[in-house]
């Protein structure tokens, strides 16, 4: 279908001009001024604007209509079926996207996403010919894979660069200059700032920028400063293998969408990574196919919002009915429609390997619905552990984060998970100190923390980010004395708590995925339960102790002790007793 033509008639002659998208026609007549047309000439024109006049007409019916430059728009762009050979940009050659064995010293702050992350760039870097070291002294390249959740993350890469500069400076006239780059939220966030406070930063890439890292290294070598730091709707990285950090790792995480749309007040994501947007569900399960072949006993579904999962994709499955959220919960955007669902995938990737472990995180409350708890109940090797962030037990709190539940909802989604799923595992998140938090709510805080009883909690004091709903809107008013203080008690009553319910193991017999030797002694080896608790055990002349059924002989708030019973499968693993199903009172 040819563009539609806006058709312009000047000095006696007709021009075809290109029509903007959304602009209006307009047929103007334009008389020359050296002469005055006759009767007849005004008559041939006429008959020829009514002859355009009709055949646009007859263009504009036959033609695309709006909707079809909207369904154009929103449907998934295809990629480039060899996205390893795209042409370099034009001042640059493809030699000098090359790595040319220059050994990159790689660096991870902060949550799972970023792990996850930094496989991701050392894979696209690893195939563009640049080699890993684990030495920082005979780098030729340093990135840092950022975090920027809270203040305290970001000083700490501060800090870092500032040990890195005598290194650098060390460097500078060498045959391979150093070159230093900051990867991740952090160089979402600041931006130029980094590059104007650090003269020492070479490089900037944001989340969705990683495929850009052979360019911007190459640029750099000629030693400019080079930025990407745009943020992309559909970049999920789906088509890139990330090559896992530790070759004797008995598990890894896979990243089954980015970004988040749930917009809660206090949060920086959304705007340093961008919009949701799930990969296809055939890309993670070749993933996890990879890493089953592998030998990995236990991957971890990764997501923002890794239970909003929504896979559009395949426009067959555009049209399937939207999953209803938990009670008592709303969003802050328009309910999403159609697509291959959470459940839809956590179904699939569970039966890629019986014998493999899976989990998944970070869940947003709001979206549990009867089919995920139901298929974590039935299926073996899908955690018995669920992560529920809270963030503050008063719903007036809660009102002001914009997390679309009350205290009440979310106390009634908890005993509906334990009621659906008997010796759950839940673990949670709290932020002391948020804006207008008074000592009246903080104590609501305090006392979910008790009626819930969680095995693991991860608590942090209030941190106002730039760009946030909180920080246009909200007076971070409490003072810093204050949060610490608020944090402290917090912490002390989840401890108390989560030694009760990690007590309540005391005695029964639980699979233990076997990680490694405890870093505390070389005598002891270390794993993870079903809960995704630590424990810690006696090492025993076994020839694989890889599954191993222990008996729990003691428990603390963060680690359970046992001793082993014998090696075994998910399969052939017996019932081992659960605490009460109804949970914590």
């Amino acid at each position: 279908m040819h563009p539609l033509r806006c058709v312009l008639r000047a000095q006696g002659c007709l021009r075809l001009g290109p029509l903007a998208s959304g602009s209006q026609l307009q047929l103007r007549t334009c008389r020359a001024h050296s002469s005055h047309p006759s009767t007849a000439s005004l008559s041939s024109e006429r008959q020829q604007e009514n002859e355009v006049r009709k055949d646009f007409t007859s263009k504009l019916d036959t033609g695309p209509t709006f909707q079809d430059f909207l369904r154009s728009a929103s449907a998934p762009q295809e990629k480039p079926s060899s996205p390893d050979v795209e042409d370099p940009p034009p001042y640059l050659t493809a030699d000098d996207l090359l790595g040319r064995q220059r050994k990159v010293y790689l660096e991870t702050y902060g949550c799972q996403m970023n792990v996850n992350d930094m496989e991701i760039a050392w894979s696209i870097l690893q195939k563009s010919g640049y080699l890993r070291t684990s030495n920082l002294q005979e780098a030729d390249v340093i990135l840092l894979v950022t975090c920027s959740i809270r203040e305290k993350a970001e000083q700490t890469i501060w800090n870092r660069l500032h040990h890195l500069k005598a290194l650098k400076a060390k460097r500078l006239h060498s045959r391979v200059p150093l070159k230093i780059g900051i990867l991740g939220c952090m160089a979402e966030r600041l931006k130029e700032e980094i590059l104007n406070r650090e003269k020492m930063v070479d490089i900037l890439a944001g989340p969705d920028a990683y495929r850009d890292l052979p360019r911007l290294l190459a640029v750099a070598e000629s030693g400019q400063q080079a930025a990407n730091v745009l943020l992309s709707l559909d970049e999920t990285y789906a088509d890139v293998m990330p090559i896992q950090t530790s070759p004797s790792a008995t598990c890894a995480f896979v990243s089954i969408m980015r970004g988040c749309d749930n917009m809660c007040s206090y949060c920086i994501v959304p705007f340093t990574r961008g919009r949701e947007r799930s990969r296809p569900v055939a890309s993670i399960l070749e993933e996890v196919r990879k890493l089953s072949e592998q030998g990995l006993k236990e991957v971890t579904l990764l997501g923002q919002n890794v239970n909003s999962f929504r896979d559009n994709s395949e426009i067959q499955f555009s049209n399937i009915t939207s999953t209803h959220l938990s009670r008592g919960f709303s969003t802050n955007y328009k309910t999403k429609q159609g697509g291959l669902r959470f459940a839809h995938l956590l179904d699939e990737v569970s039966r890629v390997d019986p014998e493999m472990r899976i989990r998944f995180t970070s869940p947003h409350p709001k979206d549990f619905p009867d089919e995920v708890l139901q298929l974590i109940r039935e299926r073996d090797n899908i955690c018995k552990q669920i992560h529920l962030p809270a963030q503050s037990g008063s719903s007036r709190v809660l009102e002001a984060m914009r997390r679309g539940y009350s205290r009440e909802a979310y106390v009634e989604l908890i005993h509906h998970i334990r009621e659906s799923i008997p010796g759950v595992s839940l673990s949670s998140d709290f932020i002391a100190g948020f804006c207008g938090e008074t000592e009246e709510d903080h104590l609501q805080t305090v006392s979910l923390l008790r009626e819930v009883q969680y095995n693991t909690g991860f608590l942090f004091a209030y941190s106002m980010r730039q760009k946030t709903r909180a920080y246009h809107r909200l007076k971070d008013d409490v003072q810093e004395e204050v949060k610490l203080r608020r944090l402290e008690e917090l912490i002390t009553v989840f401890r108390e708590e989560a030694t009760k319910a990690n007590k309540t193991s005391v005695g029964c017999t639980q699979l233990v995925l076997v990680e490694g030797l405890s870093k505390r002694s070389a005598a002891d080896l270390c794993g993870r339960n079903d809960g995704n608790l630590k424990v810690i055990f006696p090492d025993v002349e076994m020839e694989d102790v890889t599954n191993s059924e222990l008996r729990i002989t003691s428990a603390s708030s963060q680690t359970l002790k046992g001793h082993v019973l014998c090696r075994t499968t998910l399969k052939d693993s017996t019932a081992y007793c659960q605490p009460d199903s109804a949970g914590p009172h």
